[in-house]
Order: C-alpha cells, then sequence, then structure tokens
C-alpha cells in the first residue's frame, strides 16, 4: 500500500527541517506570506501548462500544487486529509436527491436546494482547533 500525500509531504518536511505541527494554529505572517507565494508559484505553472501541455508537464504540475498544499496545510497543522473529506461530503449533497445535477453553461456543477455547506471549523475542532487561536 503507498504512503498518502500527507505521509509523503511529512517525510520530505522531516528531512529537510521544515516546519510540521500537528495542531491547528496560525503561523507568523512571513510563513503564511512564504506559503502563498509557494503556492501562488505553483497555480501559475499548472494554468501555464494546462492549455499547451504536454500532458506529462501537467500531471507534474498539478502534483506539485498537492504537494505545496499539503505541505502548508503541515505547516498550519491542519489533517488536510479530514478537510478534504468535509469538502467532498459538501459537494456530493450537490447532487439533486433525484440524481439530478444542475450544471452551468460551462459545466461547473453548482449547488442544489439540498447542498450542505462544508463545516471545516468543526474538522478543525476535532483536531484541537479553537477559533480563539487565531486573536493573537
Amino acid at each position: 500500500m503507498s504512503a498518502s500525500p500527507a505521509d509523503l509531504v511529512r517525510e520530505f518536511h522531516h528531512a529537510f527541517g521544515l516546519d510540521v505541527r500537528s495542531t491547528p494554529t496560525q503561523v507568523s505572517p512571513s510563513l503564511a506570506a512564504h506559503r502563498g507565494e509557494l503556492l501562488a508559484e505553483e497555480a501559475a505553472e499548472v494554468a501555464e501548462v494546462s492549455v499547451t501541455g504536454p500532458l506529462d508537464r501537467l500531471a507534474h504540475e498539478l502534483a506539485d500544487v498537492v504537494y505545496v498544499a499539503y505541505g502548508t496545510a503541515l505547516v498550519h497543522g491542519l489533517d488536510l486529509d479530514a478537510v478534504l473529506a468535509e469538502i467532498h461530503r459538501s459537494n456530493m449533497s450537490k447532487l439533486g436527491p433525484d440524481g439530478q445535477v444542475s450544471r452551468r453553461a460551462d459545466g461547473k456543477v453548482l449547488k442544489g436546494e439540498h447542498y450542505e455547506a462544508p463545516d471545516v471549523s468543526a474538522v478543525l475542532r476535532r483536531q484541537g482547533w479553537t477559533p480563539d487561536d487565531d486573536r493573537s
């Protein structure tokens, strides 16, 4: 069985002496800005290659986005797998009880009347976060 993305990125962070936290927490503004810059850089690379290819480079750039996103989650002490599961639960509620999907003209799936917004705060509270932690 292969390791999860979180496990792989955690191994990288430990090996290279990068931050890893186990409880959700705010980080310094400079570290937060740095992580944001890394994510923006990777997302720009995806945008650049998504139209022109080649497919192997797109796959590489998409994986880099995921890798940096998981790293950013580790730096903040977030269990991103649990957050992703909550987002998935919410997204699946966009499907109507009759199995119908509502789409925008460009194909984007829209929220239907049975849509349930994700409760990411609840997921983070289960990980040990309290909203007061962000008021420093």
